[in-house]
């Protein structure tokens, strides 16, 4: 093993978590996983990753530890659960908490991992799974610059497009900021799609046009040619679309800044998630417009 090889401990080995895991295990890293399921962890070891049957388990010798988890609850758990990182973390280990969370969880999690002499850092990511396995992924990152320094090259390996926002929980602010416009973003495409194909336009040249057009985005076109396929395989799931512009919304309230575009983008996720969507790519959000326009007989080419 490489000398300058670090031990790793990964909390949360879903899409994300596990893409990040082969990533640094792919570079030479020492990369033990951990996740809440049962399940996930016998898949990720018949993938080959060495899993821990407990978090204090997982963190045992670990110098570096990562947190890619699906929401609030589940980052308050494993940070501050009696068998979680704060319980058990050694002191001097450096903790990066990669999930999408409010930022006041974020520091209250950071502050009681800190009175214990644990380093933190805020690097929510954005990307997805097969960007984090191919260290692709835009990190936004919050710390101190000591514990920065101290995480640069691991960042560096998951991506190399990182930014520093602040001190912990600005990074929470800025990545719940972008996927508030990111879901917006891809419905308010979908929306569009779907009114051009009921007018009358093929898809394919309706999406050669729009590709290349004043009203495209980065989503769109990163999307929108899996959707043309009718693939809704997921690379961001609807139900943590939904979970994002909740954050958003309850963001938004907790400064008294009213958030009304976000709020019915909110419902119209839950309405996909209601109309069985749920597990698919956000995407597919254009197959829920699709579906209504088949259901109104005056839609016909």
């Amino acid at each position: 093993m490489d000398r300058m090889a670090e031990l790793i401990a990964v909390i949360g080995m879903g899409q994300m978590g596990s893409g990040m895991a082969g990533r640094l295990k792919e570079a030479g890293h020492d990369v033990v996983g951990y996740d809440i399921s049962a399940e996930q962890r016998s898949r990720q070891a018949a993938a080959g990753f060495h899993m821990a049957a407990s978090i204090k388990e997982a963190l045992a010798g670990r110098s570096i530890v990562l947190t890619s988890l699906p929401d609030p609850k589940a980052v308050r758990e494993a940070w501050l659960g009696s068998d979680g990182i704060v319980a058990h973390a050694a002191p001097g280990t450096l903790c990066i908490e990669l999930s999408t969370i409010d930022p006041q969880t974020m520091r209250d999690v950071a502050a009681a991992a800190v009175e214990r002499d644990v380093a933190v850092i805020d690097c929510p990511v954005s990307g997805s799974p097969a960007e984090a396995r191919n260290g692709k992924l835009v990190l936004i990152a919050g710390g101190e610059p000591k514990d920065l320094a101290r995480a640069e090259p691991v960042l560096k390996l998951l991506g190399s497009d990182w930014k520093h926002t602040g001190g912990v929980g600005t990074a929470k602010v800025v990545k719940i900021v972008n996927n508030m416009m990111s879901m917006g973003n891809v419905l308010v495409a979908s929306e569009a799609f779907a009114l051009g194909v009921a007018a009358g336009v093929e898809p394919e040249k309706l999406y050669d046009v729009l590709s290349v057009s004043g009203g495209r985005s980065h989503h769109f076109t990163k999307r929108f040619p899996n959707a043309l396929k009718g693939d809704f395989n997921p690379g961001f799931k609807m139900e943590l679309g939904e979970k994002d512009m909740a954050l958003a919304i309850d963001l938004g309230r907790s400064l008294r800044l009213p958030t009304p575009t976000a709020s019915t983008v909110r419902e119209l996720y839950a309405m996909a998630l209601a109309e069985g969507f749920r597990g698919q790519d956000i995407v597919a959000l254009l197959a829920m417009y699709q579906r209504w326009a088949r259901a109104d007989g005056s839609n016909q080419k």
